[in-house]
């Protein structure tokens, strides 16, 4: 037994497979005759297992078993298409054997209607060890799979569900129990086999049915509030939960739908899908020199990937920042390996750095980046607000306008309306600059000015997620401090819109939505962590720090603004400052930078931006 046992390991399995071809092949041929001589009864002698014309039979069948490529499929994923393959092989092999046949013997005793029964039953018989095999196959790996696989309920009925139970389907690790969907018309059906058990809104009860384990989220296209209302009813479960990616994200190529992750903050924080008039952004910047300052940092590096996948036709790159350059370069070169990509370790505030960067390189488009926007640090530290967001934006903006740059865009912050703190009002007054310098060179100098982004460095959502992983507290200063939120991604490409849509002395606000009470964030934050707020982690409340503010505002309420022809951004009707004075503040602000007088440095800043106030000191409300 042994020794047998150690035959068949030598045959090679595809050797197997023909061998068995053959006999199947010599089968279907003998049941083919046998059949004919059972109905007729007369005139044909019963049919032997070895009759001369089997071996022409084998010969012309392995030929066109051979040519259909029969051999190249494995049994374990034997399908339909296999099967019209095996039809069409034993259609043309009927054929190829009436043609051998008649040059062997002239068909002498080979009745026609063989030759009619024959690929049938050849098709059956090559055709039904395959299927056998494959359920054989595929049900000892459901009972493995019932036996040490997660049950996983499946929320939404739609392409990317479907796309999962394919992958499902050959893990071992996870098997499908159910698909829930809001789609009356699929209550009661069966996709891949798994039936769709009803409406989302019954999900804490199907849950306990059917004993899942796990639930993954598989619509892509959900809204806000239905992410939201989705991700409050698997939290009622208790169960873990998984998501496929964003729509928007596998558009861009950066994940596919069959790639499950954990629901993130952004999910539930998303807003509809923006449309972009891609065609304009691209005429306008592809084939072109782009400078990007502050390309390493939050938003700067993302202006640089967005502008990558845009054909430009240089990328340079300005950051102070010696390891963010290094990382930024690094990634665009792995990703973009046919851009040309210039990185520049340097201080845009650095007159004679910025003008001599514009000289070599010769940029036709800036997007100028590169800020401070640390409230509370910057509170304590004006100088370096000023030298940094104020004349680092006039180094170069003069630089780019000497270089007959074509556009320079600002990227300014809604923390410049009506600003409590340093930074807002070192950010206010690089927006004046940029509207009275437009006015004074044909440069189109543009600025766009936005809310929070998600998870950019040194804001609030990884603090957040840091303090959830250390077991607490998550630290809110006020329980009714809202901010404005939108993903970096989003920001960046309204950035590039509206820098195609501006003329010159614009000041654009991005929509940002309805403002988020940071109090709820943490709340829905330690949720998706698995935990319970208030139980598992605890939330404190640390009052306003220096130069904060309860709500952030993106207009003046002086600012008229008006639509554009994009829906989500605005034009803002800002006051202008008179061009003579701001130009000798700024002056008068460069050598108190040079001095490092912080007290006239306070002074300037609050003669330059008269609404700049200091905030009064807002304590949590004892209730809290």
């Amino acid at each position: 037994m042994a020794r047998l046992r150690r035959l068949f390991a030598l045959i090679h399995p595809r050797l197997a497979v023909v061998i068995h071809d053959l006999l199947m092949v010599w089968l279907a041929w003998y049941v083919s005759q046998w059949l004919r001589f059972w109905m007729s009864g007369v005139g044909y002698s019963q049919p032997g297992l070895f009759g001369r014309e089997v071996p022409v039979v084998l010969v012309a069948q392995a030929l066109v078993l051979w040519w259909t490529g029969l051999y190249r499929g494995l049994w374990r994923f034997a399908s339909l298409p296999d099967l019209a393959n095996i039809l069409r092989a034993a259609v043309v092999g009927a054929l190829a054997i009436a043609l051998a046949l008649f040059l062997f013997n002239r068909l002498e005793g080979v009745p026609r209607s063989v030759l009619v029964a024959y690929p049938f039953i050849a098709t059956l018989a090559l055709a039904a060890p395959r299927l056998t095999y494959r359920y054989w196959k595929d049900s000892r790996l459901d009972l493995l799979k019932r036996r040490v696989s997660q049950r996983v309920l499946i929320l939404g009925a739609g392409s990317a569900g479907e796309a999962l139970l394919r992958d499902l389907s050959h893990e071992r690790n996870w098997r499908a129990v159910g698909l829930l969907d809001d789609n009356t018309a699929l209550r009661g059906a069966r996709i891949r086999g798994v039936p769709v058990l009803g409406n989302i809104e019954r999900l804490p009860q199907i849950a306990r049915e059917v004993a899942a384990e796990l639930l993954v989220i598989a619509i892509p296209t959900a809204t806000k509030a239905q992410m939201q209302r989705i991700v409050e009813l698997c939290e009622e479960t208790g169960l873990p939960f998984r998501t496929v990616p964003r729509l928007k994200d596998v558009i861009a190529g950066r994940s596919q739908f069959n790639q499950l992750k954990e629901v993130a903050i952004e999910d539930l924080l998303g807003r509809e899908e923006i449309e972009l008039d891609w065609t304009t952004i691209r005429t306008g910047l592809a084939g072109r020199r782009i400078l990007v300052t502050g390309g390493g940092g939050s938003i700067g590096s993302e202006l640089c990937r967005q502008v990558a996948r845009l054909g430009v036709g240089e990328l340079i790159i300005l950051e102070r920042s010696e390891y963010a350059l290094y990382r930024i370069e690094q990634e665009l070169r792995m990703h973009f390996p046919m851009l040309v990509l210039t990185g520049v370790l340097g201080d845009c505030s650095d007159p004679v750095a910025a003008r001599e960067l514009v000289r070599r390189h010769r940029p036709q488009h800036v997007f100028h980046a590169a800020a401070y926007k640390h409230v509370p640090m910057l509170e304590a530290q004006p100088r370096e607000a000023v030298r940094n967001n104020v004349l680092g934006t006039r180094a170069m903006a003069e630089a780019a306008a000497a270089g007959d740059v074509e556009s320079f865009v600002l990227i300014s912050t809604d923390k410049a309306v009506n600003p409590l703190n340093v930074m807002g009002a070192s950010k206010r007054i690089a927006e004046l600059f940029c509207q009275g310098f437009a006015a004074h060179t044909p440069m189109r100098v543009i600025t766009v000015r936005f809310g929070n982004v998600l998870d950019s460095a040194g804001s609030v959502v990884p603090l957040f997620r840091e303090q959830i992983a250390r077991g607490g507290p998550v630290t809110v200063t006020h329980p009714d401090m809202e901010r404005y939120f939108m993903t970096i991604p989003e920001a960046c490409q309204l950035i590039l819109q509206a820098s195609a849509l501006g003329q010159g002395g614009e000041i654009f606000a991005l929509d940002m939505g309805e403002p988020v009470r940071i109090g709820d964030l943490a709340e829905q934050m330690i949720r998706l962590a698995g935990k319970r707020p208030g139980k598992d982690i605890e939330i404190t409340y640390t009052g306003l720090r220096p130069g904060e503010k309860l709500r952030e505002e993106l207009f003046h309420p002086q600012e008229r603004y008006l639509d554009t022809s994009h829906r989500k951004i605005f034009l803002a009707q800002s006051r202008q400052a008179d061009w003579g004075m701001l130009l000798g503040q700024l002056d008068r602000s460069a050598a108190a930078v040079a001095a490092f007088d912080e007290a006239e440095l306070h002074r300037l800043l609050h003669e330059l931006v008269p609404e700049f106030q200091r905030i009064p000191d807002i304590r949590p409300r004892e209730s809290a």
